[in-house]
């Protein structure tokens, strides 16, 4: 899922992210929740129309945002009162106020609220963190009731093996029509995120899907995807695109660097993407290392068709009962494996 925080992926139109084979897009409650505010979003008739994005959205509860990017006042086990980066006020964030601002906006599908914890942190905490986020998801069941919006819930534990074990279990028996593992890709070392989705995957009901939160890399991408995993976002594809920065075959390249000054070959011959199909590297240089603004929207349509080819090639090889064989450059066990 590309991210559009704000309801927007950035520098990106609607019709543009769908052209790229999007299929989905992610939201965010804590920062539409500021701005504009869930009102104004109801008022437009959902975030569908507010954004005009006609595929299925999910909302983050806002968890996350809250410990990462706010001034908490105050955490206990009715929420979280914190200071609004934007103006100052003092909010206060429960479980059910999370339902509330996510059944407004009218996503496809509703993030349970959590506690993230951060990393490192010691096992109590983490222990802590975990009893407060299973009682809050039962409050986020208990309050929310739109039928046509699904309720996903979080598994947390951070990289404690038997934290994640009881979470996974406790959240796969609410049985919610999704599951999510969180609490990855926060600082940790990659094979420590490695071991963590290898032992938690197995754990999830089969039949509900499985999204690991803040995760796009395609190397964690492939090895997510054989222990179950369906759903990932990230804003890597944009970031990377704003800075400059395109993916290609696996490697990131820096199209500010001379190399591509003379260079008037397509930036990838295989990929339908704007930037390729109309565009050469010498051009995508110029308007780079010119501060032009469409370079930057090139590469970050670039970097989103890139992300969604390498998702669609993952499941036609499932389909095709290939994936072991054809994914097995991608696994960072692999003597071959690519790096970004």
């Amino acid at each position: 899922m590309p991210v559009g925080t704000l309801a927007t992926v950035k520098g990106v139109t609607a019709a543009q992210l769908q052209a790229t084979g999007a299929q989905m897009v992610l939201a965010n409650t804590y920062h539409l929740h500021l701005q504009p505010g869930e009102e104004i979003v109801a008022e437009a008739g959902g975030l569908h129309r507010f954004m005009h994005w006609s595929g299925p959205l999910l909302t983050d509860s806002g968890g996350y945002q809250v410990f990462s990017l706010g001034a908490i006042n105050r955490i206990d086990d009715n929420g979280v009162s914190f200071s609004s980066p934007r103006d100052g006020r003092r909010i206060l964030l429960t479980p059910e106020r999370a339902m509330a601002i996510q059944m407004a906006l009218g996503a496809d599908v509703a993030m349970a609220f959590d506690q993230c914890p951060p990393y490192p942190a010691s096992e109590a905490d983490v222990e802590a963190a975990c009893r407060r986020t299973h009682a809050w998801l039962e409050r986020c069941v208990a309050s929310h009731h739109r039928s046509d919006q699904a309720l996903f819930g979080i598994v947390q534990g951070g990289c404690f093996p038997r934290l994640r074990q009881e979470s996974a279990r406790a959240v796969a028996s609410m049985d919610l029509p999704g599951i999510a593992v969180g609490g990855v890709s926060v600082g940790e070392p990659v094979e420590e995120m490695h071991r963590v989705v290898r032992q938690v995957g197995p754990l999830l009901p089969d039949a509900r899907p499985h999204y690991l939160m803040g995760v796009g890399t395609l190397p964690e991408m492939a090895v997510a995807v054989a222990q179950g995993f369906d759903l990932f976002d990230c804003v890597l594809p944009t970031r990377l695109g704003r800075h400059g920065a395109a993916l290609v075959g696996g490697e990131r390249w820096n199209l500010r660097n001379a190399r591509f000054r003379h260079d008037h070959t397509p930036l990838d011959p295989g990929c339908p993407c704007p930037a390729c199909s109309g565009h050469t590297r010498a051009y995508l240089h110029h308007l780079i290392r010119a501060g032009e603004m469409l370079g930057k929207i090139l590469l970050s349509l670039h970097n989103i068709t890139q992300l969604e080819r390498f998702s669609n090639a993952m499941a036609q090889a499932i389909r095709e009962g290939c994936f072991a064989e054809d994914f097995a450059p991608w696994n960072p066990d692999s003597p071959a494996a690519h790096t970004w």
